[in-house]
């Protein structure tokens, strides 16, 4: 497996790369990367609005990537593997995660997503404001809004891949562009 999730990795560093990360996703590595990232920003960033945007969108990002990863039963891998790369490219930022998905769980994520990618940015909004009051909310809390706050905040469409690793489990690639 972990030749499987080093490649998956691999594909994920795209421009001059900030921070990436790949190994146990924990609420400890999430906070160290966020406050590390924050540094990195300031020092990088001069416009208070791409900076607030892009941290804003990590942080849905890195949240999703914990709550959201299924643990590969019979593996040999870690408990919670998940990887990030946040990386500068020529027009923005872009986010980058990977985790593992149930394979079952692959089909509801790409009809969300396609769904969240077909629509206008007033469409967006509506949909946020349907989904927040009329979705069931799963026992992780989501509901989708997540992604449809990442698309609403970005103003672009949200980039996926799955890459089947067995029968059961898919590693789930989403990227996000924050352009300036």
């Amino acid at each position: 497996m972990s030749d499987f999730l080093n490649q998956c990795y691999a594909q994920m560093h795209k421009g001059d790369i900030i921070v990436a990360y790949k190994g146990t996703i924990s609420a400890d590595i999430i906070a160290d990367t966020l406050g590390l990232v924050e540094s990195k920003l300031d020092d990088l960033l001069e416009q208070n609005l791409v900076r607030k945007k892009l941290y804003n969108v990590l942080v849905e990002c890195l949240q999703n990537l914990y709550h959201h990863v299924d643990p590969v039963k019979n593996s040999e891998s870690t408990h919670n593997f998940g990887a990030f790369v946040l990386s500068k490219t020529d027009n923005g930022y872009r986010i980058s995660t990977g985790n593992m998905v149930r394979s079952e769980k692959s089909i509801v994520l790409k009809e969300k997503i396609d769904k969240i990618n077909s629509l206008s940015k007033e469409e967006l909004k509506d949909f946020y404001k349907f989904v927040l009051n009329n979705q069931t909310f799963s026992e992780k809390g989501g509901g989708g809004l997540g992604l449809i706050d990442m698309a609403r905040k970005t103003g672009n469409k949200l980039e996926y891949k799955f890459s089947s690793y067995s029968s059961e489990y898919d590693f789930f690639n989403l990227n996000v562009l924050i352009t300036e």
